[in-house]
């Protein structure tokens, strides 16, 4: 049975609102505004089309729109959406790149947790 998230699990960052310094939340986020620092989100993390990030990004899935300078680590899923940009490294079990979306770094690709590859 699927966990059910509700929308208390959801911590926002509107557009015009800067963040300086570390972000932690137990659910997930979305930054539609700016966040100078680093990130851990246990859920999933959402940078929007206007969203910006200097600094680091953990969780589970992440789904850049915007624009993130530093590193980005997917537990599982980690998707580069058409209009983003990603200066710095990635780290995930799983990568979407869509067509348009500029990336400039280094690239590893691990299992999910709990996953062997097979050798």
């Amino acid at each position: 049975m699927a966990e059910k998230q509700s929308s208390a699990d959801l911590s926002f960052v509107s557009p015009g609102t800067t963040i300086e310094g570390k972000m932690r939340t137990d659910g997930s986020v979305r930054i539609d505004g700016k966040l100078n620092g680093d990130l851990v989100a246990s859920a999933n993390a959402a940078i929007g089309t206007h969203g910006a990030v200097e600094g680091s990004v953990t969780a589970k899935n992440i789904s850049l729109a915007g624009r993130m300078t530093g590193t980005l680590t997917a537990m599982e899923k980690l998707v580069l959406e058409a209009k983003s940009v990603m200066k710095g490294d990635i780290r995930a079990a799983r990568l979407v790149i869509d067509e348009g979306a500029l990336f400039d770094g280094e690239c590893v690709m691990t299992p999910p947790p709990g996953q062997m590859k097979a050798g």
